[in-house]
């Protein structure tokens, strides 16, 4: 194996250490009941609103599968480019929780849903990598331990347990925290366009089991320790880096890592051990006596791959194609499958495509990020924005015109109509080279000294330009400034 760029690499007290990431992702299945009842999935209810007597492992209650989360972990499986099973098994996967009133979790084992399959993961505008996915599974959530509400009892809340869960579990193959980071960001914009999954990470519909481990680098595998539960992207990244250099450490100092299960504290920035780490045999899988195989014919996989959106890659390449963007730009674009919808609507609109990517990325997302919106919920339509757009390369307003009517529209919300906000306040960029040069002429008059320092030092030009866009109130057109003071003053 060769080894991998130095920018990976860990630099150690006695040399450099690469480290080995794989993840197995829980997400949670979009569906309005349960993965075996028919209680409600909806998020916040009252404690154990939403159990059935299935979810409570009432004696004699019978699991029934249900089709639609069937449906959505076939499309996942579709988005991953993966193997579809047309025959898997549920199984029993034995361990004790409280939480977990059977005693034992609904899973799959030997014959998962769907095989093997790929993410194509852009890690930088000029770095991609291929994440390899080895299997997704369904199985049930647990419920919900609660440890504050007394100081002698801990109470359990089973609205979760029974939930759907898709468990995505990827090859080793990622080798930095940054490479993990955009691993899972790709993996849930994928989940969210086919809908499969709606990816709130502070809900715990997404959520991350990350094993890691270091070697030399090129060697043989570590041993890897799993960090369980990780519920933000950010802290993915924070307990890969926080994780590979403990066990650095430990190795350096002679010791040996033990395979072991850990959590991670952000607020104190540590790793820390939870319990040693499972093997199969140590949860006794055997397949649930209440459940058949579950088994479909390829055309009903057939039919829901015909109904499958656009999906980011395809949708990315079309964006390079169609409209010439960038790599860079048009993965910006296609990361949430509203954004994109919102740029192909402007350009639908009547603007340009590029100059409509670099007016998005560069200035709306900004103002949405800032006040913690989406394009969904901006203040601005994309009718308005295409507008904007539209008149900057018309020239009726500058650039600068541009950011003080995205204010303006911004305040008026999306009924406002940017042209008309620009014909009633004046904010038309003056073109009339007359004009212009009048007020050019009155600075240079004025500025006399000035004049000779910037025919000493051209580099002054800059101070005349914003002399002449100030006395203008910023409507003068500024290629037309340019020319005429380089005109005048001979430069």
């Amino acid at each position: 194996m060769n080894a991998p760029a130095n920018s990976k690499l860990i630099k150690g007290a006695i040399g450099d250490w690469e480290v080995v990431i794989g993840m197995e992702i829980h997400a949670q299945v979009t569906s309005r009941a349960k993965l075996f009842s028919g209680a409600s999935t909806e998020f916040g209810g009252e404690e154990n609103a939403h159990v059935s007597l299935v979810d409570a492992a009432m004696p004699g209650m019978l699991p029934v599968i249900n089709e639609e989360c069937v449906k959505q972990a076939v499309r996942a499986g579709l988005g991953l480019k993966a193997q579809i099973n047309l025959r898997s098994v549920f199984d029993r996967k034995n361990y004790f929780y409280p939480d977990l009133p059977q005693g034992y979790q609904i899973s799959q084992y030997k014959h998962p849903i769907v095989g093997e399959g790929e993410v194509i993961v852009d890690v930088s505008p000029t770095e991609q990598i291929r994440v390899g996915v080895e299997r997704l599974h369904l199985e049930q959530d647990a419920g919900k331990s609660i440890h504050d509400q007394s100081a002698t009892a801990s109470f359990v809340d089973l609205n979760r347990s029974g939930v759907a869960l898709m468990e995505i579990v990827s090859r080793p193959d990622m080798r930095s925290a940054e490479e993990a980071r955009a691993y899972v960001s790709k993996l849930r914009t994928i989940l969210r366009y086919l809908g499969a999954c709606d990816g709130d990470m502070e809900k715990g519909n997404l959520r991350a089991d990350v094993n890691v481990s270091v070697r030399r680098p090129g060697g043989p595998l570590g041993t890897r320790c799993e960090i369980k539960n990780v519920n933000s992207i950010r802290f993915i990244g924070q307990a890969i880096e926080t994780e590979a250099r403990r066990q650095i450490a430990i190795i350096e100092d002679g010791g040996v890592i033990d395979q072991e299960t850990r959590l991670f504290d952000p607020g104190k920035g540590e790793t820390r051990s939870m319990r040693s780490k499972e093997e199969a045999h140590d949860y006794r899988y055997f397949p649930d006596p209440d459940l058949l195989p579950l088994e479909f014919d390829q055309a009903f996989v057939d039919e829901l791959a015909r109904g499958l959106p656009e999906l980011p890659d395809e949708k990315k390449a079309r964006f390079m194609r169609d409209y010439g963007l960038a790599s860079y730009d048009a993965g910006v674009l296609v990361m949430e499958r509203e954004t994109a919808d919102y740029f192909e609507d402007m350009v639908r609109a009547g603007a340009e495509a590029k100059a409509s990517a670099n007016w998005l990325i560069n200035e709306y997302f900004g103002r949405l990020n800032k006040a913690g919106l989406s394009v969904v919920d901006g203040p601005v339509t994309a009718a308005a924005n295409s507008a904007i757009v539209q008149m900057i390369a018309s020239g009726d307003i500058s650039g600068k015109i541009a950011k003080d009517l995205i204010e303006i529209v911004w305040e008026e919300g999306r009924g406002a109509d940017p042209r008309a906000i620009v014909a009633a306040r004046g904010m038309k960029q003056v073109t009339d080279t007359g004009a212009i040069e009048a007020a050019v002429d009155a600075i240079i008059a004025a500025n006399p000294d000035k004049v000779a320092q910037a025919q000493a030092k051209p580099t002054m030009l800059g101070w005349f330009v914003g002399q002449v866009m100030k006395e203008t109130g910023g409507k003068a057109n500024p290629q037309s400034v340019n020319a005429l003071l380089k005109s005048k003053l001979g430069i």
